[in-house]
């Protein structure tokens, strides 16, 4: 474990900032689903969007936060 975040602190990611990142990453995935879906003719369940939306505030609080 002290080997990870040695690792991710040379690269300038502290966890906290990965777990922006990871949050972030979810949110963009999902909102691309969210738009692509109703392209290709398939419905697109309402919680797809809620959840994208709760990982953009929460990665969103903690950068207001920091």
């Amino acid at each position: 474990m002290e080997e990870i975040k040695k690792d991710l602190a040379s690269e300038g990611l502290s966890p906290r900032r990965l777990v922006n990142l990871v949050l972030y990453a979810i949110a963009l995935a999902m909102g691309v689903v969210a738009i692509i879906m109703p392209m290709i003719g398939q419905p697109v369940d309402q919680s797809i969007i809620g959840i994208a939306l709760a990982c953009l505030g929460i990665a969103g609080l903690d950068q207001i936060t920091d």
